[in-house]
């Protein structure tokens, strides 16, 4: 197969992630290496007992510059701390240099944006009072466009800034989006990725629907019993015409299958049209990929679903696990901080082995590794799935 004209290789010019991990691609690297998970049972005030988060430490000493003092919540603060590691802000930088900085968009996917600070403002009304209190600032703090607001005032960018809200395919989906506004000359470059953090809405929603584990979550496993929520943040700058050997986005792919509000289709009909489209794009097949870095949440009905897509294209040939069992389901930030953890795994040649997982699923068709394994690891594909039935995947590999 030859390369797919609408999808040339995007360069990965800078590339960051925190999450429950830690601060930046080391931390992310040191945690996958040494097996040590960011999991950690929920605060008190979430009122879910016994479930565990991947909540990210420090968030809340961390504020906003000055002058962008109305955007200061959780969510924008996480972001914060993204912009501040792994030198990011300082490559966005120098491609203003090279571009200038209204030929630079910027694409951000969330699903919670700063509800979290909605639900801290309607906690200080007082009693008998029914308006928000006056100081609230939603347009820069819920709305689901603050966080691409933020960086790009941030960054000070001048180009396109698009939010993406596709429930747990958010992050994944920016890059489709940035490859458009590449592809059709308004951009040179564009900062992706996603952001999200953790509410009580989020946690109540998932605890509603009987999907949040009681401990832990552990992807794959014969006994898993579901999610456990987690924030991150994962940014991306994409630039055309990688140099050879570079990190680059070789393919993406997407799908809509509608097949149910929450549920995943049975047969993962629509997962496997995006992994279908993913390698289309990058004109390669499937025994090209090395990894499949699952969305694997961890609820029985997903994960069996993955399993029957993913064994349907690769059989059992692929090396295969879900890294949220270090994170947790990190939602609209997941798919963008898998694409750092799958441009890692280029990078040390590693296979993360599910982290909890004694015994996989014994109907489970693919190859899931249990423990870390190294060799060899040109491409991933790496997947990310939504309610709604929004499907995408990613094959992040060397240009």
């Amino acid at each position: 197969m030859t390369p797919n004209a609408s999808f040339p290789p995007l360069a990965i010019t800078a590339l960051t992630a925190v999450s429950a991990m830690g601060q930046g691609l080391d931390a992310t690297r040191e945690a996958l290496h040494r097996r040590r998970g960011g999991l950690a049972p929920a605060a008190a005030a979430d009122d879910v007992p016994g479930a565990w988060t991947g909540r990210v430490q420090g968030i809340e000493a961390v504020a906003v510059p000055p002058d962008l003092a109305e955007f200061q919540c959780r969510n924008n603060a996480l972001a914060e701390l993204a912009l501040a590691s792994d030198g990011f802000a300082e490559g966005v930088a120098a491609a203003v240099r090279r571009h200038g900085a209204a030929r630079i968009g910027v694409v951000l996917g969330t699903s919670t944006a700063g509800i979290a600070e909605t639900e801290a403002a309607y906690r200080r009304r007082a009693p008998g009072e029914a308006a928000l209190p006056a100081d609230f600032r939603f347009a820069t703090t819920h709305d689901l466009h603050a966080l691409p607001r933020y960086v790009r005032r941030r960054l000070g960018l001048a180009g396109p800034a698009l939010c993406v809200s596709t429930a747990c395919t958010s992050g994944a989906r920016t890059v489709l989006e940035a490859a458009a506004l590449l592809r059709t000359g308004m951009c040179d470059a564009v900062v992706a990725g996603g952001v999200d953090t953790l509410c009580r809405m989020t946690l109540q929603g998932f605890a509603s629907l009987s999907l949040l584990s009681q401990g832990p979550s552990r992807p794959c496993a014969a006994d898993r019993d579901g999610i456990s929520i987690g924030e991150a943040a994962a940014f991306l700058l994409l630039e055309r015409d990688p140099a050879p050997g570079a990190l680059a986005v070789l393919g993406a792919g997407a799908s809509s299958d509608g097949h149910h509000m929450s549920s995943p289709h049975p047969d993962g009909l629509g997962a496997v049209l995006a992994m279908r489209a993913a390698l289309g794009s990058a004109g390669l097949p499937p025994d090209a990929i090395d990894y499949v870095n699952l969305h694997g949440t961890g609820t029985r009905a997903n994960d069996a679903m993955e399993d029957r897509a993913v064994a349907h294209l690769f059989g059992n040939a692929v090396p295969c696990s879900s890294t949220k069992g270090w994170t947790g389901h990190t939602l609209g930030a997941s798919g963008a901080l898998e694409a750092a953890i799958a441009a890692i795994c280029v990078e040390d040649g590693l296979v993360p082995g599910c982290l909890g997982v004694d015994t996989v699923d014994p109907g489970f068709g693919s190859d899931v590794a249990v423990a870390n394994r190294a060799g060899r690891i040109g491409r991933v594909l790496s997947n990310s799935f939504g309610f709604g039935g929004s499907n995408c995947a990613l094959v992040i590999g060397r240009a």
